[in-house]
């Protein structure tokens, strides 16, 4: 895959190195020339220190044989008019993330697919992971999350049927039960304390499954 990473971030920055360790072709834009000094550093990549909101700039950058372009940025508005920028050069698939989600509309207008407000997403998980101790995320796959957790004694759900469980965007994948004992879930399987259930969630709404989580599998008053 040819790559155009723009922004030299936190985010950009880790793109860079999972796009490199993949064997992709990369080139990185960023305004800060030692961003883009220090990560021709650590990878095989070509770094273009410049505006990615100037067209020669992305010519620059091979704009015309790029197969997707991600923006990650801080400045949701250099993100917007480079994605701009890349369509109107027929770049197959533009991403981008969003910082402020009153901005997520002007992207879908454009027609670029989003992540909205990185930190925010973060700062969730880390606070879902730290009220549950006993979650344990084990895969992040395109399109969502696939991780563990287990059913306190007395959480609202115990000796219910999963049915009854409050569900939404995530599905049930296994229940591993004391003994060693591996159960594909039915509708009609009761929950048990201790189960450790593998739960698969789309990435969008992970915060939302985890909150469900919480308030059926903790124990009450927790």
């Amino acid at each position: 895959m040819y790559l155009i990473i723009v922004g030299l971030g936190g985010i950009g920055r880790n793109l860079t190195a999972i796009s490199a360790e993949h064997g992709d072709s990369v080139v990185v834009i960023d305004q800060d020339e030692s961003k883009c000094n220090d990560i021709l550093d650590h990878y095989d990549v070509l770094a273009i220190t410049g505006d990615s909101t100037d067209s020669s700039v992305l010519d620059d950058a091979g704009i015309d044989r790029a197969q997707s372009l991600v923006a990650t940025t801080s400045d949701d508005a250099v993100n917007l008019m480079t994605c701009w920028l890349a369509k109107r050069y027929n770049v197959p698939n533009v991403v981008s993330i969003v910082n402020q989600k009153e901005h997520s509309a002007l992207f879908k207008e454009v027609g670029v697919k989003i992540s909205e407000n990185p930190d925010e997403l973060v700062a969730n998980r880390l606070y879902y992971w730290a009220e549950n101790p006993n979650m344990q995320q084990l895969a992040s796959i395109p399109g969502g999350t696939i991780f563990e957790i287990v059913a306190e004694d007395g959480a609202p759900i115990i000796d219910h049927e999963i049915k009854e469980l409050e569900v939404k965007n995530f599905v049930f994948i296994a229940i591993r039960r004391a003994g060693g004992e591996l159960i594909i879930p039915s509708g009609q399987v009761k929950i048990r304390p201790g189960d450790n259930i593998t739960v698969f969630t789309k990435k969008e709404a992970e915060s939302e499954c985890l909150a469900i989580l919480n308030r059926q599998l903790k124990k009450a008053g927790e």
